[in-house]
């Protein structure tokens, strides 16, 4: 059994035994690459996140009386203490997320640069003077913190999506309430740990765990909560607006993508295939702005294919840890699941299964980098998001048609294209 890190010394946190089960009121998180337990978590309930809130409304009270330059200097140390830990990080992010480490450094320099902007823009919070109607009346705008937030964080981006929403809310004068994926507790801990070694006072940064229905009814039914971020599924941000709605809470929500990838015939087929790569395959496939829908114009669908197929098999999957892997594993046997359900459908519709389609020789939640053809825009794998290493690629003739099939989703946050005609990328982009 491996040791805890120092940065996961949390007292929801315990120290894993050999062979034997979490014991009540814990959870497991689990290595998605190897299967082995890395922690026991202790699961909260809603008195335990009252408590919470409770001691961060307190907390609040002093830090936004204090100057803006002296939490921008806190937040500036967080930041620092992060980057200097960073190899840390990444190998905790690795273990319980199960991406390839090179990207976990990343993931861990994009979330410090997060509190480093935050921190300076602390700063620059400045309120208005408006022309008054009246020449006796001044009208004066001063902005103050809105109360106590709180975040609902994905397992995808462990480190990023939580200091993206906690940053700017301790940068305002706010404290901030998280519930990271049980997935991926590990990681949150860790900056919780970090925060506090920068200075950053107790209880303005605290990480709730328990049920996610639970946790996310109770912080959504506080009055003592003034603001909610979530980023998550469309399905459970319909869900959490509408428990938010009796208290009239701020909502900053970023759901579900469906992204689109349109390359045009007259595009630079090499570099368009680049693109596909880097948008498609990072994290195994899993992120909110993974292209989903690759869209090829017909006279260019063949040498697209080629290239990318020739990319493809170049993959490397592995264990994140290992210095050649590119690709890890899907974080659990649901992910699998939704993968493997896109690609029967698909197959059971016409299309042709290239390359890739089931688990990797690796076993576990591994899966083989997967392209599609033939793909129609009726099949599951065009209008849902997917979530995995699977390129469904759809002909299209027109420009206008491709518009149309691209802009046919409920769902938003990204599209990619490629063109080499200087009107047609404007017309593309605005369309």
């Amino acid at each position: 059994m491996i040791a805890l890190h120092p940065l996961l010394d949390h007292p929801l946190v315990r120290q894993p035994e050999a062979n034997q089960p979490a014991p009540a009121g814990f959870i497991e998180v689990t290595d998605p690459s190897r299967g082995t337990v890395l922690a026991w978590v202790k699961q909260q309930d809603a008195a335990d996140v009252e408590a919470a809130i409770q001691r961060a409304a307190q907390a609040q009270q002093a830090w936004k009386a204090q100057t803006a330059l002296a939490r921008a200097d806190t937040l500036l140390a967080w930041y620092q203490a992060i980057l200097a830990e960073r190899d840390a990080l990444a190998a905790i992010l690795t273990a319980e997320q199960g991406k390839p480490l090179a990207e976990a450094r990343g993931e861990i320099t994009y979330a410090a640069s997060f509190i480093r902007w935050f921190a300076e823009e602390a700063r620059r919070v400045q309120g208005d003077v408006i022309t008054p109607p009246q020449t006796h009346q001044r009208i004066l705008v001063l902005k103050q913190p809105v109360g106590v937030c709180a975040a609902i964080t994905p397992w995808n981006f462990p480190a990023a999506m939580i200091t993206r929403k906690a940053a700017p809310a301790l940068a305002a004068g706010c404290a901030m309430i998280v519930k990271p994926a049980e997935q991926t507790p590990l990681t949150a801990f860790a900056l919780e740990n970090l925060a506090r070694r920068a200075g950053l006072p107790d209880d303005l940064l605290i990480h709730v765990q328990g049920d996610a229905v639970a946790v996310g009814k109770t912080l959504c039914a506080s009055p003592v909560i003034r603001k909610l971020s979530f980023t998550g599924s469309t399905e459970v941000g319909r869900l959490l607006m509408a428990q938010c709605a009796p208290t009239i809470k701020k909502l900053s929500l970023e759901l579900g993508g469906n992204a689109p990838f349109l390359v045009f015939d007259d595009a630079d087929p090499v570099a368009a295939v680049q693109g596909i790569m880097a948008s498609k395959f990072r994290n195994s496939g899993q992120t909110c702005v993974c292209a989903n829908r690759i869209y090829v114009q017909r006279g260019i669908y063949p040498e697209i294919v080629r290239h990318l197929t020739d990319a493809v098999a170049q993959l490397q999957v592995g264990d994140g840890r290992d210095a050649a892997s590119q690709q890890g594993p899907l974080i659990d046997d649901a992910a699998v699941a939704k993968v493997q359900q896109h690609i029967d459908d698909a197959c059971q519709q016409g299309a042709t299964l290239v390359t890739g389609g089931n688990l990797h020789a690796l076993g576990g939640t591994f899966f083989q980098p997967t392209i599609l053809t033939g793909v129609t825009p009726s099949m599951r794998v065009a209008h849902e998001e997917t979530f995995g290493p699977l390129a469904a690629l759809i002909p299209f003739d027109t420009e206008e048609e491709a518009v149309r099939y691209a802009n046919d989703s409920e769902f938003g946050l990204a599209a990619y294209f490629y063109t080499r005609d200087a009107n047609r990328q404007w017309r593309v982009s605005e369309a």
